[in-house]
Formats: structure tokens, sequence, C-alpha cells
């Protein structure tokens, strides 16, 4: 009997940002005010994956309620749906898939929940050399946590930030990269799932100090903030 691999914490369960298959939406069926998604695993080891498990799709982080061999379905929330760019998808699509992380994985690219910060927008992209480079719009709230060569997840990708010109941010997509993922299919105006790196939001919380307690959803720091508290020269 071969053991089933261990999952970090299966109430909140972590990936890694490396894309594991390519899958196929094959059908979006209305449930009772929801949607469910069936959709062909492709190339994706379905041979320990159970019921319940987390199957990040396209960077979100769904709940496997029906499987087989080579298919699974998860149920998607309307909320879910609006905020992110699986409401955009019909049948045919095809989407960036990876499980969970586990305590036998390898991290090859940074810690991600699969919980969706906001919808980004490709703006343009350019061959540079053998790679492509990509400037995608991310939310003005957003750009706070975005800086030149940290880490951002798009669309359930690992990726690192090439530059950051206010909430526009660039990157530079290998080969190996455009050919395993759905970046592929990138045109002019495509919305994409972006998800910030969470050491970014921990250290937001952080330097608010005692003021985290009494932060607005949604308010952070802010230039007067740090000035006031030592953080920008005068």
């Amino acid at each position: 009997m071969i053991a089933r691999p261990q999952i970090i914490d299966s109430r909140n369960p972590m990936f890694t940002g490396i894309i594991q298959a390519i899958g196929t939406l094959e059908s979006l069926q209305p449930r009772g005010g929801d949607m469910r998604l069936r959709i062909a695993a492709g190339k994706l080891d379905m041979g320990d994956v159970a019921l319940g498990d987390s199957i990040a799709v396209n960077g979100v982080c769904l709940t496997a309620v029906a499987i087989d061999r080579q298919h699974f379905a998860a149920d998607v929330s309307n909320e879910t749906l609006s905020l992110t760019s699986l409401g955009q998808l019909s049948a045919g699509s095809e989407v960036n898939l990876e499980k969970a992380l586990t305590l036998q994985s390898r991290l090859g690219g940074h810690l991600v929940s699969g919980h969706v910060d906001g919808l980004g927008e490709v703006l343009k992209f350019y061959d540079d050399g053998r790679s492509v480079r990509f400037h995608i719009k991310a939310p003005d709230e957003l750009a706070r946590y975005i800086a030149d060569k940290g880490s951002i997840c798009v669309d359930g990708v690992s990726l690192t930030v090439n530059k950051v010109t206010g909430a526009v941010f660039e990157l530079n997509i290998v080969p190996h990269t455009i050919e395993e993922t759905i970046i592929k299919h990138y045109s002019t105006g495509t919305k994409v799932n972006l998800e910030v790196d969470v050491i970014a939001r921990y250290l937001e919380r952080l330097l608010l100090g005692e003021r985290a307690a009494e932060a607005k959803s949604g308010s952070g720091i802010t230039r007067s903030f740090l000035a006031e508290n030592g953080f920008l020269k005068p």
C-alpha cells in the first residue's frame, strides 16, 4: 500500500506557484446559485488526490468534490466567479493546475495561498530575446505590495517582478514557462488572477504596530505613516 502524501494543513492549504499541468474546463453546471466546474486534469497525476483535497485552478484554491483518474469537479461561489478570472471561462478554456503543497514537496517557487487579491490586465507584451516581456496593470490598492525583484503569483504561476512603475509591473517569461502554462494564450486586455507575496502583507501589519488593531480593511501603510514613524528621510 502506497502512503498518501501528507498535506501541510488541509484546512489552510498552500501552493508553490509551480504549475504541474494544463487542464481543460469541460463544463460549467449551475448548482443552486453557485457553479460546478468539471475539469479534465491533463497530465496532472490524480493517483494521490482524494475527495476534499485542494487544487489550484488559475491560482484559485478549489476543493475537489468529485474525482476520477482523469477529471475532477469543484464548486465555485458566485463571489469567487465575480472576483477572479474563473467567471470569464467557458467550456474548452485551458487552465493552470497545481495540487496542494505536501511535506514531501520541493518549494520551487514561493509560498502561495490560492486566495486571489485582485484582477490584473495585460497591457502589452513583446519579444525580449528568447523570452517575452509582459506589462501588467495591477489594481491600485495592490501596487504597494509589488516590488522590483519581488515575487508575485499570476494565474497560479510564481513569477519574479522585473520592474515596477506605479501599478504597472513587468515580467520576463522564459520559453519553458510560456509553453507549460496558459500564459501562451495571453493577449492585450487579458484579465489575470493576482496574488501578492504574503510576506509583504505581514510586513505591512507588523509596521502598523499597535495601529493594526484599529486599521480598517483596505487601509495600510501610507507615505505619511512612514514619514511620521521615521522610515522616510526629511
